[in-house]
Formats: structure tokens, sequence, C-alpha cells
């Protein structure tokens, strides 16, 4: 019996020890912000940010400092997280674009697997996908989001966060006999603004001016405005942190907050500095991260599905683009990619620019010289834009903050992203980058060649005027890609 009860108790260890973690797959959970930058945050050292759920995440788990999504606008960021694929891969590389059915998400893999598979809050990816899901709670925007005036009375001061306040629900509803994946999205801090979302509003001496921003009353305004409904956003997510400690699954739950683009401001979202296509990336997985750790690798968002898959013990298909990111999340130290990529294509406006990051070094490639580098329709309407346009008529901007109404911009552009974080010194005509630039030029080509990224035929009218943000009249868009 002796050789019986020896195995007997192996099994009975191997069950205490390993079994959990290697047994029972993990939950998964993803929490996507609509137009956050990534510094608006203590996480990230804002000195006046308050942010404690985001906080409590970091502290708990990864943060990760250099993390990029691969196209600085909602809906084909988006399209480009589920499936894994680069936004000019997925049929649904222009705003708007609903992803094809055809497409291979990470959910339904998930879901095939045994997964209960949920969304809540803001959809954005259109209809052909939304099988993938066993339940989707779709969140309209709010009173406030859709007029600019107050919201209604659910949070503190006034407001909802158009969706979030379902995100705990849908955690209550879960199959208590399956693993999960959640896809939560909140609408916070899409822009327009209203005042009161939150009790203790930020005032605008609180607020960071980046450089490309001229330094006034109504561009601090405006910020302290976004600054609130990052707090309130944060508030949720606390909530979800707060949900799973109280069922008791928080140890095997890998909950990962990214956003969507940049913050809705001229020079930052639709754009890709790094203040359009850098996202806060923060992990907690209790079981498998160390709590306070950081990540100074390149990471992508083209990432995220690969690593999913893995971690949930599923076989990676071959449609995925990305890098899986386990061993970063499990604490390695070697970089898991040398380069990330980012595009920007029709959002609001036509365009087309492609960029290459190195740790250092940002290469951008602008494909149409004829149009300026124009922030999206909704920043147009802001306040901050509409003083930007007084003080450039005034002759009062700096080279940065002019850069936006710069024509015809220059056909490259080149950053030492260690000199010049904010991206506001062009090295592109500089001889002392020539290598520099050439390598990263190769670069962008090798990945232009192998992802099949090819010029349009035609280009997309604007939807809008560029100077007002106000809609063109009798303008027909194509919603879908054209047919080949």
């Amino acid at each position: 019996m002796k050789p019986f009860v020896s195995l007997l108790l192996l099994l009975v260890l191997s069950v205490i020890y390993v079994g959990p973690v290697a047994a029972q797959r993990p939950n998964i959970i993803l929490i996507i912000a609509d137009d956050m930058g990534w510094d608006a945050t203590s996480v990230y050292g804002h000195p006046t940010a308050r942010t404690p759920g985001l906080q409590r995440l970091a502290n708990e788990g990864i943060r990760f400092d250099r993390a990029f999504v691969t196209t600085s606008s909602c809906s084909p960021s988006r399209s480009s997280i589920i499936t894994g694929r680069y936004p000019h891969n997925t049929g649904a590389e222009q705003l708007h674009w609903p992803l094809p059915a055809g497409q291979t998400t990470f959910v339904e893999l998930l879901q095939e697997a045994g997964y209960w598979t949920a969304a809540a809050g803001k959809w954005h990816l259109g209809d052909e996908i939304r099988d993938r899901f066993d339940v989707i709670k779709e969140g309209k925007p709010s009173a406030g989001k859709q007029s600019g005036q107050s919201p209604n009375d659910t949070m503190p001061g006034g407001g909802d966060s158009s969706g979030a306040e379902e995100w705990v629900d849908l955690l209550r509803e879960r199959p208590v006999d399956q693993p999960f994946f959640l896809w939560l999205a909140s609408f916070d801090p899409h822009r327009p603004y209203a005042p009161n979302a939150i009790a203790d509003p930020y005032r605008p001496q609180d607020v960071f001016v980046p450089p490309y921003l001229p330094d006034t009353p109504e561009v601090r305004a405006d910020l302290a405005l976004y600054y609130d409904e990052v707090t309130r956003l944060d508030m949720y997510v606390g909530r979800v942190l707060d949900e799973l400690e109280r069922q008791d699954i928080a140890e095997n739950t890998l909950v990962l907050f990214i956003s969507d683009n940049g913050m809705p401001f001229p020079r930052a979202k639709t754009s890709v500095y790094d203040s359009g296509i850098r996202t806060p990336f923060i992990a907690r997985w209790p079981r498998r991260i160390r709590p306070g750790s950081v990540s100074a690798a390149l990471v992508s968002t083209v990432d995220l599905a690969p690593t999913f898959t893995e971690i949930a013990g599923l076989t990676r298909p071959p449609a995925f683009q990305g890098s899986s990111l386990t061993p970063l999340l499990y604490g390695g130290s070697q970089p898991v990619r040398n380069f990330v990529f980012a595009e920007k294509n029709w959002h609001d406006f036509d365009d087309r620019v492609r960029a290459v990051r190195s740790d250092r070094y940002k290469y951008i490639r602008n494909d149409y010289l004829d149009i300026t580098n124009s922030p999206p329709a909704d920043a147009l309407r802001s306040p901050t834009f509409a003083d930007m346009r007084r003080l450039r008529d005034e002759g009062a901007l700096t080279e940065a903050q002019r850069a936006i109404f710069l024509l015809p911009r220059p056909r490259e552009e080149l950053y030492d992203l260690w000199e010049d974080p904010e991206e506001v010194h062009n090295l592109a005509g500089d001889a002392f980058y020539l290598s520099v630039l050439e390598r990263l030029r190769g670069e962008l080509d090798r990945w232009q060649r192998q992802t099949g990224d090819i010029m349009p035929a035609q280009r997309t009218p604007d939807e809008f005027d560029r100077e007002t943000g106000v809609k063109l009249p009798n303008q027909k868009l194509p919603r879908t890609p054209p047919k080949p």
C-alpha cells in the first residue's frame, strides 16, 4: 500500500501547489477607457491626479511604461485589440467601419474553450461579431455626453459613466461554474464634457499643460473637465476590484486596464505621437504577477489577443500578428519586441500616416502632404482649439503649438524620445541622425510589406470642416471597406 499512499500524497500536493494555477483557467477582465492619455493618473507620476483605483491595480500588479495602441482612433483601435491584428488588416481601419464577420477574435476562442464571454459599456465594433459574446450590455452616451449639458444624478455631483455602471452587475450575473472573460468599456473621458461630473472637481491649477498646447485659462479649464472624467472612470475600476474581492475570485482573475487612444485634444487623439498612441497599461493577477512590478519593455495592444489565449492554455491562431506578453507578466525582463508600429487612417478627416517607434526613436511617414495634422472633430469644437485658433491668428503660438496648422506637412519626421519626449524637434533633416532615419525607415518598409499595407486607390473625403468641426452638408461617406 505504501506506493499507492505515496502516489496519492503526490497527487494531493500537486493539486495544492500546482493544480490551481495549471488546471484552473484564469478569469480575464479587459477594461478600456475612451480617449484617455497615459499620463493623467497618479500611477504614471501625475502629482494631483486622483486615481486610487488604478493606483491600487498598479500597486498589486504591474505597470508598463512603454505601451502603445496600434492607432489613435476609437473603433479601429478596438478592432485591432480584439483581433490581434493591425488596423489595415482588420477590414475596419476607418472610424465607424464595423469589424467583418470573417475576422477571428480572441473572444470566440475563449468562448469555444468554455469561457463565459460578456461585454458592457461602449461597443463600437459593429453588428457582425456580436455572437462572440454570450451577453452584451451596450451602454449609451448619457445626456451630458450627447448635449454637453450636466447629466443625470446617478453619480455624486451628477452624471453617469455611460455603461460603466453595469460592470459590477455583469460580474454578479456570471455563471459560477465557468471561467469568464469581460470586455468592460467606458465612454469616459470622451468629449463632450460638463461641469460637476464628480463631487470634487479639479481646479485649473491642478492640471499639467503639455508644451504643444497653450497654457491659457481656457485650456486649463478644458483639461480640468477631462481630469474629472478620468477620476470618475477610476471609481468604477475600484468597484470592479472590490467586487472581485467580495466574490473571492480576485486571486485567479487577470485584470488589465488600457485606453483605446490618447486624450481628445489637439496633437493627441488621432495622432501617432506618443500623446496619441501611448496608453496606460496596468495589469493585476495575484497568482502570477508580482505586486508593484514595473516594466519598461515595448508592448502593443496588438499583443493582447495572443496573451489572453496563451494564459487560457489555447493554441494561437495564425491570424494573430502580435507577441504574447506572458513572459513579461510573469516577471521576465527579456523584451518581446524591438519596435511598435502605429497607423492613422480616416477619422473624421482624410489622412494616412505610419509610424515605427523603438525604445528611443520615433519615425513618422506622412503620405498626404496637402492636409494639416487636424485633430478630430470633437477636439476642433473644444475650448482648447478655439483658443489655439485665436492665438494662431494673433501670431502668439509657439512652434510646437503651430504644428497642427502646418501646411504642407513634412514627408518624414524623426524624434529622439529620450531628449525630446514631447516630439517637438523634428530631426529628419539632421545629417547626424541619418543612420537612425535609414534604419527606422527600413523597419517601417519591412512591416508594411509583411502586413500588406497598401496605399488605397482613392481617398476618403472629410466629414467635417477642418477649422470649426462643423459637419459638412450632403457628405456621403463609405461606412464599409470598398469591394475589391
